[in-house]
């Protein structure tokens, strides 16, 4: 065994990894991401022990309607990427193909992913767990279209990244969801955050969709402010993704990137 081959080969991962940032922030990004969620919820059940009547039944409710946002948005991405991997997406402008068409086939199919992953889901926690998202009542289908306009816009702001930074912001597609997770009092009310984290909490409609999740299945009431809010945050948040995805693409298109996009 030769630990000058050995040695070699260690030094050219070693300066791979320390002289890419995205390489250096995506070590620190997971261990960090894992380490605040958890530890909130910890401090959240520490403190708040007695807040869950049903415990099981609003923490699975809650996970359910989570991955359906985190489906969503990474179906959105991956639908997109597919394009740049297949190195077809040169390929759509060839045809009389608009932007705002290939955004609408992109939404529809997400939806369409999303649905696949969750019905089996759900289907398993009723003679499992006991539990039903029926409990929701007409309101649960409100909640799913904020989840789903919301995991949408981020879907489309990852999207708007890849035109303009390429295959390299390939990463944040997968890590978007999970750096918003602590911000979006999944599991715990947002009073388990530090104050700087709730201002910033308070800008995303995810607080007020879970919110309102847990009022519903605990209170057994409805504050629809809290819907209002969040669909207030989901047309804004829709309108910049957009926004984002046209100047990006126009961007693109102007310094000529768009036939490299997918080598």
């Amino acid at each position: 065994m030769n630990f000058g081959r050995i040695y070699g080969l260690f030094l050219r991962h070693f300066y791979l990894i320390t002289r890419s940032f995205p390489r250096i922030l995506d070590l620190i990004y997971w261990p960090s991401i894992q380490i605040t969620l958890w530890g909130f919820i910890s401090i959240f059940f520490e403190q708040y022990s007695s807040y869950y009547t049903n415990t099981v039944g609003v923490i699975l409710t809650c996970a359910i309607l989570y991955d359906f946002l985190f489906r969503t948005s990474i179906g959105f991405n991956m639908l997109f990427l597919e394009e740049i991997w297949s190195r077809n997406f040169t390929n759509l402008f060839i045809a009389p193909i608009k932007i705002g068409e290939i955004i609408s086939s992109l939404i529809f199919t997400a939806l369409i992913r999303a649905l696949l992953g969750l019905i089996p889901a759900i289907l398993l926690t009723s003679p499992l767990f006991g539990i039903s998202l029926l409990d929701l009542g007409s309101y649960l289908f409100l909640l799913f279209l904020s989840l789903y306009i919301f995991g949408i816009s981020i879907g489309i702001i990852v999207s708007a990244g890849l035109l303009r930074f390429g295959p390299s912001f390939e990463n944040i597609a997968w890590s978007t969801m999970f750096l918003l997770a602590p911000f979006g009092c999944i599991y715990y009310p947002i009073e388990t955050l530090p104050d700087f984290f709730q201002k910033i909490a308070y800008g995303l409609p995810l607080v007020y969709i879970f919110e309102e999740t847990r009022n519903i299945l605990i209170n057994n009431k409805v504050n629809l402010s809290n819907l209002i809010t969040a669909f207030s945050l989901n047309i804004t948040y829709l309108i910049l993704a957009i926004s984002l995805f046209y100047y990006a693409f126009s961007k693109a298109r102007k310094r000529g990137t768009l036939i490299n996009i997918g080598e």
